[in-house]
């Protein structure tokens, strides 16, 4: 059973080509770290699957269904969210009132398991923060606000866009430990990040992206065990 699955990919923006034939899936449960260097695609291809970039060709499964090209808000109610890069949290907003915006953004049909009360239990700290500005937050806490408000569209597929950027090596940690919890509860996670501990900690599977291709897809012990392949493909020891 797969929950997300992409066949042949193509996406660019205006005549240019970014994503040229991307092949991968992710299973329930299951986490997919897509690791590459700068300027390869790994964002565009995590815009791609949120409907912020419109896809050339190929296919996006969701549950077997083909929602590729569809709107965000379409996708979101699908089944699909994001973590983006940088958070993109709301400043002006409370965490309160955060939370309230992304639960009324909840399809219909998807399940609620994650509410606000699930939410916070989940992330305690947030609980403390609920009057508070989420521009006033720490970077940590943003990162936290920017999960709750993923999790609260009640997602079978969380797209994570670099979530370890600009946070210190505790807060990666809490990161990490949320996103097998995650994992648990059947959230299939496609996971973009630099922080290779990140990666080999949630993820089962890696995968390495050039030239707009996956090009290396592997299990993590695979990976990990093979220090040529890692040092040709990212430059890393």
């Amino acid at each position: 059973m797969t929950a997300l699955a992409v066949q042949d990919l193509v996406a660019g923006y205006d005549r240019s080509t970014v994503l040229d034939g991307v092949d991968l899936s992710v299973g329930p449960g299951g986490a997919l770290a897509l690791l590459g260097r700068n300027g390869v695609g790994k964002s565009t291809l995590v815009m791609t699957l949120m409907g912020l970039v419109a896809p050339t060709s190929g296919r996006v499964l969701l549950d077997g269904r083909d929602v590729a090209g569809l709107r965000p808000d379409l996708l979101a109610r699908a089944g699909v969210a994001l973590v983006p890069q940088g958070r993109r949290i709301w400043a002006p907003l409370t965490v309160a009132e955060t939370l309230a915006l992304a639960e009324r953004g909840r399809g219909r049909d998807r399940h609620r398991r994650w509410t606000v009360d699930a939410v916070l239990d989940l992330l305690p700290r947030l609980r403390e923060r609920l009057g508070q500005q989420a521009g006033q937050l720490s970077g940590g806490e943003q990162q936290m606000l920017a999960i709750a408000r993923a999790l609260l569209t009640g997602p079978s597929v969380l797209l994570l866009d670099e979530p370890s950027d600009g946070l210190a090596p505790a807060l990666v940690d809490t990161i990490a430990e949320l996103l097998t919890t995650l994992r648990a509860e059947g959230v299939a996670l496609l996971l973009v990040e630099q922080d290779l501990h990140l990666a080999f900690t949630v993820c089962d599977e890696i995968a390495v992206m050039a030239k707009g291709r996956i090009v290396h897809h592997v299990s993590t012990p695979d990976f990990r065990a093979d220090r040529v392949t890692a040092h040709r493909l990212l430059g890393v020891a």
